[in-house]
């Protein structure tokens, strides 16, 4: 008798072991097909992927800004490196859109010793950019990007020079970049 009752609770206690196995799997399944969902056409996909209906591929649409004159020699590096990160270093395509950037550079003086003289330095850019659709001349992006660059400060004026110089590239490297990421967000929305 007591044979027969431990294989009793035995069968029951494999079935019991079986239900929440079953529901979990529907559960995992379903919390599946709630993320698969979210991976079509309406969903997410990576920024320089091809597109699909309805959707706009980057590239080509980077290619299709124009991008104007930026003053002085940091303006010009942020004009050359979105160029490059837009084109790819190709051609550009007839032009869609106009992106504007206006920047402001300063210094700002970091670990001053006791006699006053600084030993370090930031240099500062930001930049304030609009994109215009060629079209309608309506504007269609705009915003702010800032970039801080560290350099050292040396007893010898050419070194000062090139410190502050490359601190300046590297800036006007990070702000491009930024606008290039900016700029294919917007462009490779849905229209």
């Amino acid at each position: 008798m007591s044979w027969a009752r431990a294989q009793g609770c035995k069968a029951s206690t494999e079935g019991a072991s079986k239900r929440p196995l079953r529901i979990s799997g529907l559960v995992a399944a379903l919390t599946a097909s709630v993320f698969l969902a979210g991976c079509t056409d309406g969903g997410f996909r990576p920024l320089y992927g091809t597109a699909s209906i309805g959707g706009a591929d980057a590239k080509e649409k980077l290619a299709e800004v124009e991008i104007a004159p930026i003053p002085g020699r940091v303006g010009q590096q942020i004009r050359n490196e979105v160029i490059f990160q837009t084109t790819g270093g190709g051609n550009p395509l007839p032009p869609a859109y106009r992106l504007e950037v206006a920047i402001r550079e300063s210094i700002t003086s970091t670990l001053v010793k006791v006699s006053g003289d600084a030993s370090g330095s930031v240099y500062n850019l930001d930049a304030d950019f609009r994109l215009i659709r060629i079209a309608d001349k309506q504007v269609v992006l705009q915003g702010k990007s800032a970039s801080r660059a560290g350099f050292e400060r040396f007893t010898s004026v050419f070194s000062n020079v090139r410190a502050r110089r490359d601190a300046e590239n590297r800036a006007a490297t990070t702000i491009g970049r930024d606008l290039k990421t900016r700029l294919a967000t917007y462009l490779a929305r849905p229209v």
